[in-house]
């Protein structure tokens, strides 16, 4: 095992996974690993044990943990101006704005502190302009089963989930819902009175599943039709994860908005929320805003982030992983009566597992933790696979390994009696 980085806080060393418990909302499930430290594609816990991270802090971490040079960045901005609110500029935001828009479809950016947060942002602006084209009823939204936008009221609106959405009922009304991937579906809920149309090009939360061209494309044609905003979500799929800057630029289809945030500004609270202008030309002082909003401390680290993951090395580079991951996982799904696939885009991707063996896929998480990797769920059918931007090949082969050594103790494990039924 490799030794850990030094320079371990004190505090710390006293810690365990269930201190947690007593001390946080109970919004959590406990116990949980409790990590002290990062380096590069690993992590180590309160214990010094070392972990591969293939869930990057839910693809916050896309260019992996400890870096030095985003430290650098943060601490020299702080020193210089930490926070400023939005009632002034600051050079950062302007810095980073310019390059999302230079990047892009779009001509203005809207700063927020989450995904949630550009969403909800996406949605206030949608409304917007419904009624400014529509009139007064042109307020709807329509989403797909599957998506997850968010946990705040607005986002979660949005979100077929029930388990998320019901016990923080009545949500905002006026949202339909319509079959992933299933253009047919999408047509029989868009009408004139629909405001925005949103959609992950990849849903994260709902399995690692692409997006038909031909669906997105649809889709394009049919909000063109309705007078319709169409709304990209990439808060999880965009910024390099898919193998291109944006995950809408693999499709050719260009949204009217795009939201984005984990891996903006490295773990920093900072999302963006980028405009059309006939979107961007509606909006008046006051009708939006945020305290922390493209603060220049979370700024200056989100240039650094942008210029590492726009640079045509590193997206070739997530490209051929990709596919090295790709290739690993179907060929553990032919070998693994759990498993019955493989799907995704660029550097995230789902093991599926079999319909008969998806009660045991806290089974397989554990085991891969207890293994030294850490996945995690991808709705209710798929183990996820989020590692770092700049991982290895050879710890691509390392997770593999360590899968396919999971997936075999859980199913020796089965067969001898060890696991139960798996059933809750």
């Amino acid at each position: 095992m490799r030794p850990a980085p030094s320079g371990a806080p004190d505090l710390l060393d006293h810690l365990d996974e269930h201190d947690e418990q007593g001390l946080l909302a109970g919004v959590l499930y406990h116990p949980r690993l409790v990590l002290a430290r990062g380096e590069g594609s690993y992590v180590w816990d309160v214990d010094g044990r070392r972990y591969l991270d293939f869930t990057a802090g839910l693809a916050v971490a896309a260019l992996g943990h400890g870096r030095a040079d985003l430290a650098d960045v943060l601490r020299e901005q702080f020193a210089r101006l930490g926070h400023c609110s939005n009632l002034y500029g600051n050079v950062p935001a302007l810095e980073l704005a310019r390059r999302l828009t230079e990047s892009s479809f779009a001509s203005r950016v809207w700063y927020a502190n989450s995904g949630a947060e550009a969403n909800e942002a996406a949605l206030k602006f949608a409304r917007l302009h419904g009624r400014a084209a529509g009139g007064p009823g042109k307020t709807r939204f329509v989403a797909f089963r599957g998506g997850f936008h968010g946990r705040t009221m607005g986002a979660l609106a949005v979100t077929h989930h029930p388990a998320y959405r019901e016990p923080f009922g009545p949500l905002i009304a006026g949202c339909r819902f319509a079959d992933f991937n299933d253009l047919a579906s999408a047509e029989r809920v868009i009408s004139d009175k629909t405001a925005a149309v949103i959609v992950e090009p990849v849903q994260g939360e709902g399995g690692g599943v692409p997006a038909d061209s031909d669906f997105l494309a649809g889709l394009r044609a049919l909000c063109d039709r309705a007078g319709a905003l169409l709304i990209f979500d990439e808060v999880q799929c965009g910024l390099g994860r898919t193998g291109s800057l944006y995950a809408y630029q693999a499709y050719g289809v260009i949204p009217d908005i795009l939201t984005l945030a984990k891996p903006l500004a490295a773990g920093l609270p900072l999302g963006a929320t980028l405009l059309s202008d006939h979107v961007a030309k509606l909006l008046k002082p006051g009708q939006h805003g945020s305290t922390f909003s493209g603060g220049p401390a979370a700024c200056a680290v989100g240039v650094k982030v942008f210029d590492a993951i726009s640079s045509p090395e590193l997206l070739a580079r997530v490209t051929s992983h990709a596919a090295h991951l790709r290739a690993g996982l179907e060929s553990l799904a032919s070998a693994s009566r759990l498993l019955s696939g493989a799907r995704g885009m660029g550097l995230m991707q789902a093991a599926v597992v079999a319909p008969r063996w998806r009660s045991y896929i806290p089974a397989i998480i554990q085991g891969a933790r207890q293994r030294g990797l850490l996945v995690t769920r991808a709705g209710d059918d798929a183990v996820r696979l989020l590692p770092p931007l700049t991982c290895s090949v050879e710890e691509v082969d390392e997770a593999l390994v360590i899968l396919g050594e999971t997936l075999a103790g859980v199913s020796d494990a089965r067969t001898s009696g060890a696991l139960g039924s798996g059933r809750n």
